[in-house]
């Protein structure tokens, strides 16, 4: 279900028309009612502590891609936290109040110079805490923006990241998000595309999460697979010293027992291992 953005629901842009209205009302030489509402609704409160999630985004310094990643992704799980319904609440009052004082069609018609940044993240704080399934692209989308913001530059590779989490849309919120983290966190600040094994293991993941020896019975398939790829590629190695590094990392993969389960280490690790392949296959100018 795509997020529809509403101006009257954005802390971030409340705040900034508030703080906007205090300067219009100082220049007329009156008193501003604005002054009260922003002290009453933003100072120790939690409509004010969602506010510093937006304002961590507009006051950021420039940053690289992973840190801007990181950052994006705090936010949101710091979101978490809030009490929805107290959030709710307090913005209802809050329009109510400004209504008393001002008129809304002309207090909401000023200019935002980062409206759409302040969109993005509004769009994604509440995809992140609604229970339904949001409309992928919508957030994908919405998280480019706020990291071309946070890097002042293009990110690369979003069709990459559209095409693997568009598999995932109809999964619940918490293999999404799961997905979503270990896609973007694990793999943005290192790899700029994934593999068709990568995308397999993800996929594989997602729809055996609830079935344990399932994924351990693919896991350890994959465990074999690996060993007898690195095998076959360390021969065709001439530095020995690499060699020695090929087989020393075969001897590290390790099956999984049947007493025990398949973790979210153990996945990053066997997409890891497949990124090795994939560069030892570069290097021996084999077709990817």
């Amino acid at each position: 279900m795509k997020i529809k953005h509403s101006k009257y629901k954005n802390t971030g842009i409340l705040f900034e028309l508030l703080v906007r209205q205090i300067t219009a009302d100082t220049l007329k030489g009156g008193d501003s009612p604005a002054i009260d509402i922003l002290k009453k609704y933003f100072v120790k409160t939690t409509l004010g502590s969602e506010y510093k999630l937006y304002e961590s985004i507009l006051k950021s310094k420039v940053l690289n891609e992973g840190r801007a990643n990181m950052v994006v992704t705090t936010i949101l799980e710091s979101s978490q936290r809030f009490n929805r319904s107290s959030l709710r609440k307090q913005k209802y009052n809050l329009i109510n109040e400004i209504k008393t004082h001002y008129d809304l069609d002309v207090f909401f018609s000023a200019k935002i110079k980062n409206y759409k940044e302040l969109a993005s993240l509004y769009t994604l704080i509440e995809g992140y805490n609604q229970d339904s399934t949001p409309n992928t692209q919508q957030l994908i989308e919405n998280k480019i923006t706020l990291l071309e913001y946070l890097t002042k530059k293009e990110i690369q590779g979003a069709e990459v990241k559209e095409d693997v989490l568009k598999e995932f849309q109809s999964y619940d919120k918490d293999l999404r998000i799961l997905t979503y983290k270990v896609l973007l966190e694990k793999f943005n600040t290192k790899y700029q595309d994934l593999s068709i094994e990568q995308k397999q293991i993800l996929k594989e993941f997602i729809e055996s999460v609830d079935s344990n020896p399932r994924l351990r019975t693919f896991y350890n398939t994959k465990i074999d697979e690996l060993k007898t790829t690195l095998t076959k590629h360390s021969k065709q190695i001439k530095d020995k010293p690499t060699q020695i590094k090929i087989t020393e990392i075969s001897k590290l993969l390790v099956k999984v027992d049947k007493n025990n389960k398949v973790s979210n280490d153990d996945l990053v690790d066997l997409l890891q291992y497949y990124e090795l392949i994939k560069e030892l296959k570069i290097s021996n100018g084999i077709q990817i």
